[in-house]
C-alpha cells in the first residue's frame, strides 16, 4: 500500500476525500504500523509504516482508503516493564481515537503482552499474534442530516434528571419492535421518549454507551458487563447497542430525544481502562505508550520501591489514566468535544470524577482537567456532573468541585433514607438537604442546582427494594453475596422481600411516595432512577452490574395498578415543581429575616406552628416539622425571575399521627393541600384550610400545602 507524509492532526483516522490520514501519539515508540483488514475484520489485506514523527505524533496518509476500512495498530518499542514500557508489536492494538469498532475481545493468552503462566510473570515477553482475538477499528463517514437544533439548553434550575440504561429500558418495552429492542434505534421510538417526557423529566442520563469490555472473570461465569463501566474506546459506540453498524443510529437517537424537548446526558468513564494492572491484557494504551497513558508507581528516592512496573489504582479496577500528561488530557478533552459537537449530546456524568481532578500531589479543584473544562468554549456550555468520590487518598470530595459543575450528593441520599426509616437525630440534616446542602455547595457563586439529589442509582437498591429488603441478595452475581454495599439504610417494613400482607405493602407504597416527594420538592437538581416511578424491583440485588437479563430489564407490561398510581404521583410532583418556582430557587435559601420585606425566605416550624429553636433541632426524637417557603415579596420574586406562591411542606417520620398547626401567612391566609403521601391522590383537592387550624398528619407521611 502507498503511504504519504500526511499530517500530525487531527489524531486518529480521518477521511480526507482522497484517502485516510492516520495520526497516533506515542512518546516512546520506535515505529508504528497500521494494519488494514477485510470487511469481516479477519484477514489482513495491507500494512503501512507511518513515515513521519512530529511532536511525538506518528503520522501518514494512505491514498485511496475509504470510510468503512477496518484497521488496527502495531507499535514497536522497548519492552522494559521496570521502566514502564510494555511495547509488543505482536499485539494488535485499538486506536484510542477510533470512531467505531467491530468484533469482540476473545479472552485467551494471546491478548497478553507477557506469557501467561511464565515464571517471570509480566517480565516475560509473548510472541503470539493477538489479531484474531481483538476488535478492529473502523474509519467512519461523519456526514448526517440533523432535523433538530443542536441542544435544547434546559436551564439547570428546571432540570429533572432520569438515569437509565439503553438495553434494560427497551428489552421488554411493548412499544419497541422486537428486532430493535436493546438498541439505540429502540430507545429512539416515540412511545419510549414520549413516556419519559410525560413523566416530567427534562434530561435523560444514559449509563455508559462508549465501547466497553466484559472482563474474563465474568465470561467464565456466563455473565456480562451490563453497566458498561470498563471503557476501551472513548470515541466509539458500544456495538451491541447498534441495530445497524453505523454511528448514524446514535445520531438519530439524539435527534429524536431533542425532538421531544429532552436532553441526552452520557455517563462516561475516563478514570481507568479494562487493561488492568501489570497482569492485565494489552488491547490499546498499554501497548501504544504505557508510561504516558497510565499513572505508574514511583520509585523511592534511593531507587527502591515498587516503581514503574506497577500501576496506581485509585479506581479499584487495576489502573488509573494519567490526566496529568498533556496528550492524555488532550485525548479526554477531544473525546468530550467530539460527543458534544459531532454527536450533539447535552452533557456528561463523570464516573469517579475525583480521579480526573487528582494530580500527583492529590485532588486539586484547580487541576488541569477541571481548568480545561472550565475554559473550553464547548464543554463549558453543557451540563457537567461529577460523581465526586473514588477509593484513592482524599477521594471523597462532595462539594469540592469548582463553579460550573454539578455533583452527585450522596449526603442527600443517605439522609433521606435514614430519616424516613425512622432513625433519630436526622431532622437537622434533612433540613440542610432540603435547601440544596448549602453547607457544602454555597461558595464561589455556585447555585443550588450544583447539588444533584438522588434516592437511588444504578449502583445499589432500587427504591422499591429499599423499602422491601433489609439485606442485599446478590447471589446471582456468583460472588457468594460478598459484592455490593451492605449498609444500605434500607427497611423492609416488616417482611423480607415480596409479601401478601396488605398493611406492609401499603406502608411500602407510602414510604416510596415519602421519598419521591422529598426528592422532587427539595431545592437542587433531582435525579430519578428509571423504574422507580413505577416500583421496579431487582429482587434485592443491589449490584446488578453483570445481570443482562430479566433481573435488570424493565417489565413494562407487568406494571400493576399500584405501579401506575405511583407513576401518576411522580407526574403530579414534577408538575408542581414546574409550576411553583419557589420549589426550584436559583439562589440558596438562608433563613435570614428581611427587615424591609418582613419575611424569611425559608422558615422551619414545629408541630405547634411556632418557629423551630435549638431545643427542637438538638432533640434526637424530632421527626415531625414543617418547611415554610416564602413566595411573596420583591426580593424572592427577583431571585426566581417572577412571582410565586408560598408553600408549606410537613414531614412526619413518627409511627403515630400528629396534629400540625397551619401557620398564618399574610392576611386571611388559606392553605390548599396539594400532596398527602398517605394517599395515592389528595382526597379533596378543592378543600381550603384556615391558618391556625390543626391538620392531622398521618404516621410516616409528607404533606405539601400551597397558599391559596
Amino acid at each position: 500500500m502507498q503511504v504519504e507524509e500526511g499530517l500530525p492532526f487531527p489524531l486518529g483516522a480521518t477521511y480526507t476525500g482522497s484517502g485516510v490520514n492516520f495520526a497516533v501519539f506515542s512518546a516512546h515508540a520506535t515505529r508504528v504500523e497500521v494494519c488494514i483488514y477485510d470487511e469481516a475484520g479477519q484477514a489482513e489485506t495491507g500494512r503501512v509504516t507511518l513515515p513521519e514523527y512530529t511532536d511525538e505524533i506518528w503520522h501518514g496518509h494512505v491514498p485511496g482508503l475509504q470510510p468503512g476500512a477496518r484497521y488496527g495498530l502495531r507499535v514497536h518499542g522497548p519492552y522494559e516493564p521496570e521502566k514502564g514500557h510494555r511495547f509488543n508489536p505482536h499485539k494488535l492494538l485499538l486506536d484510542p481515537y477510533a470512531k467505531a469498532h467491530i468484533g469482540e475481545v476473545k479472552w485467551g493468552p494471546e491478548i497478553f503482552g507477557y506469557t501467561v503462566g511464565h515464571p517471570d510473570g509480566d517480565l516475560s515477553f509473548d510472541e503470539r499474534d493477538s489479531a484474531n482475538f481483538v476488535p478492529k477499528c473502523v474509519v467512519v463517514d461523519s456526514r448526517f442530516e440533523w432535523t433538530q437544533p443542536a441542544h435544547p439548553r434546559v436551564p439547570w434550575e428546571r432540570t429533572v434528571l432520569y438515569e437509565t440504561h439503553v438495553r434494560g429500558h427497551t428489552m421488554r418495552h411493548p412499544g419497541v419492535p422486537e428486532h430493535l429492542r436493546g438498541t439505540f434505534a429502540g430507545f429512539a421510538q416515540d412511545e419510549v421518549l414520549r413516556a419519559i417526557r410525560e413523566l416530567g423529566v427534562t434530561s435523560v442520563e444514559l449509563l455508559p454507551i462508549q465501547r466497553f469490555v466484559t472482563q474474563s472473570f465474568l465470561h467464565e461465569k456466563g455473565l456480562v458487563n451490563y453497566w458498561g463501566y470498563d471503557t476501551i474506546g472513548f470515541f466509539a459506540l458500544e456495538p451491541k447497542y447498534l441495530h445497524a453498524p453505523s454511528i448514524d443510529e446514535f445520531k438519530h437517537l439524539v435527534d429524536r430525544v431533542h425532538a421531544h424537548g429532552l436532553e441526552l446526558i452520557l455517563d462516561v468513564v475516563y478514570n481507568h481502562t479494562p487493561e488492568g494492572n501489570e497482569l492485565g491484557p494489552t488491547l490499546s494504551f498499554k501497548g501504544i505508550d504505557n508510561a504516558s497513558y497510565y499513572r505508574l508507581m514511583p520509585a523511592g528516592e534511593d531507587g527502591t520501591g515498587p516503581g514503574a512496573r506497577y500501576y496506581i489504582n485509585d479506581t479499584g479496577t487495576g489502573n488509573t489514566l494519567n490526566l496529568s500528561h498533556p496528550r492524555v488530557l488532550q485525548m479526554v478533552m477531544d473525546s468530550l468535544r467530539y460527543w458534544v459537537t459531532e454527536m450533539r449530546v447535552d452533557g456528561f456524568r463523570f464516573d469517579l470524577a475525583t480521579i480526573l481532578a487528582r494530580e500527583p500531589y492529590g485532588f486539586d479543584e484547580g487541576g488541569g482537567f477541571l481548568k480545561s473544562c472550565r475554559q473550553d468554549p464547548v464543554l463549558s456550555s453543557v451540563k457537567l456532573i461529577a460523581e465526586p468520590w473514588d477509593c484513592g487518598p482524599g477521594g471523597y470530595q462532595v462539594g469540592g468541585f469548582p463553579p460550573g459543575w454539578a455533583e452527585w450528593n450522596d449526603h442527600f441520599r443517605d439522609t433521606v433514607r435514614a430519616f424516613w426509616k425512622g432513625d433519630e437525630g436526622k431532622a437537622s440534616a434533612l433540613a440542610g438537604c432540603m435547601t440544596a446542602s448549602a453547607d457544602r455547595f454555597h461558595r464561589r457563586g455556585r447555585r443550588p442546582w450544583a447539588s444533584v439529589n438522588f434516592l437511588a442509582a444504578h449502583d445499589g437498591f432500587t427504591l422499591a427494594d429499599l423499602v422491601s429488603y433489609n439485606d442485599k441478595h446478590n447471589d446471582a452475581n456468583g460472588e457468594d453475596n460478598r459484592d455490593g454495599h451492605s449498609d444500605n439504610l434500607s427497611w423492609n417494613c416488616g417482611a423480607e422481600g415480596p409479601t401478601d400482607d396488605a398493611q406492609i405493602n401499603a406502608l411500602r407504597a407510602r414510604q416510596q411516595r415519602n421519598m419521591l416527594a422529598t426528592l422532587l420538592l427539595a431545592q437542587g437538581t433531582p435525579m430519578l432512577l428509571a423504574g422507580d416511578e413505577f416500583g421496579r424491583s431487582q429482587s434485592g440485588n443491589n449490584n446488578a452490574y453483570c445481570q443482562d437479563n430479566e433481573l435488570s430489564w424493565f417489565d413494562w407490561q407487568g406494571i400493576g395498578e399500584q405501579g401506575q398510581a405511583l407513576r401518576a404521583f411522580v407526574q403530579r410532583l414534577t408538575r408542581l415543581r414546574d409550576t411553583l418556582p419557589v420549589l426550584r430557587r436559583n439562589r440558596f435559601l438562608t433563613g435570614a429575616y428581611d427587615e424591609e420585606l418582613q419575611l424569611h425566605d425559608v422558615q422551619w416550624l414545629a408541630c405547634g406552628g411556632q418557629p423551630m429553636d435549638a431545643q427542637h433541632w438538638d432533640d434526637p426524637r424530632t421527626r415531625c416539622f414543617g418547611m415554610l417557603l416564602e413566595g411573596h415579596g420583591r426580593a424572592t420574586a427577583i431571585a426566581r425571575r417572577g412571582p410565586d406562591r408560598s408553600v408549606l411542606i410537613v414531614f412526619n417520620a413518627w409511627e403515630d399521627a400528629l396534629d400540625f398547626e397551619l401557620p398564618a401567612h399574610g392576611e386571611g391566609t388559606q392553605w390548599q393541600l396539594a400532596i398527602d403521601t398517605a394517599h395515592e391522590q389528595v382526597p379533596d383537592a378543592d378543600a381550603r384550610f384556615e391558618a391556625g387550624s390543626a391538620y392531622t398528619v398521618t404516621a410516616r407521611s409528607l404533606l405539601l400545602f400551597v397558599a391559596a
